[in-house]
């Protein structure tokens, strides 16, 4: 027991560029195809509730509940004030979080933890677990844990090294293409109630000016991505 925590907190080799490059194209398909993504998105859904409910409780709101559903949609309720400072962060944070997190991810993989990088995921989905109130939700919540947890275990520093880039890359990837169905749903008004429209209507500010907001923060959160898991650009031209 104490090897496998010391190897935990041991720093790990990088991947070969080739490998990091693979997982990436990886994660891609998995964004751009449809079937995959109905399946995936799962993943990106666990992220933006787990960002709504970390947000409310840091805004000095109570947490009430996450819900999960098999259309890929969920639900993060709160008891606190209707209006002010901290629904608006709660309101924010749902769509810019898998972002961050892939970006969060990155960061932890230049540092080389990678069985870190997967034992804080596992934390942080049990702090999750905790607040789930279906029987979707429990068994998504599940499902990803096990998944994580049979990598960080049972996985050898290669196929962890792979695993983990390709979370992080899907994360960077899942949440730009997220944002911009948030946008075409709106677009085609579907999503009367997004989180940008009632953001709108609780700061009387342009729905459109929040989406841009969510935009910028993906893409940035893509382009440092890269750069912190690839190098720079001339970098890779060179390699």
């Amino acid at each position: 027991m104490f090897d496998e925590l010391s190897d935990a907190f041991s720093r790990l080799p990088a991947p070969p560029r080739e490998v990091v490059i693979a997982t990436a194209v990886v994660a891609l398909l998995a964004v751009l195809l449809r079937p995959a993504w109905r399946v995936m998105r799962n993943f990106v859904t666990i992220a933006h509730e787990g960002g709504h409910a970390l947000a409310a409780v840091l805004s000095g709101r109570r947490l009430s509940g996450i819900r999960l559903h098999s259309d890929t949609s969920g639900l993060t309720l709160s008891k606190g004030r209707p209006n002010g400072l901290g629904m608006v962060v709660t309101g924010l944070a749902g769509y810019i979080t898998p972002s961050l997190l892939g970006l969060g991810a990155a960061a932890v993989l230049g540092a080389g933890r990678i069985t870190v990088l997967l034992w804080l995921l596992l934390l942080l989905l049990a702090a999750m677990l905790i607040m789930i109130r279906n029987v979707y939700g429990v068994v998504s919540v599940v499902a990803a844990g096990a998944i994580i947890f049979g990598v960080s275990w049972f996985g050898s520093p290669q196929v962890q090294g792979a695993f983990a880039y390709a979370f992080s890359w899907f994360m960077l990837l899942g949440g730009v293409r997220a944002v911009f169905e948030l946008q075409q749903s709106r677009f085609r008004r579907q999503a009367p109630n997004s989180d940008a429209d009632q953001i709108g209507r609780l700061t009387r500010v342009p729905a459109i000016i929040f989406v841009a907001f969510f935009v910028i923060v993906s893409l940035a959160s893509l382009a440092f991505g890269t750069r912190l898991m690839l190098g720079p650009v001339s970098d890779l031209i060179s390699g």
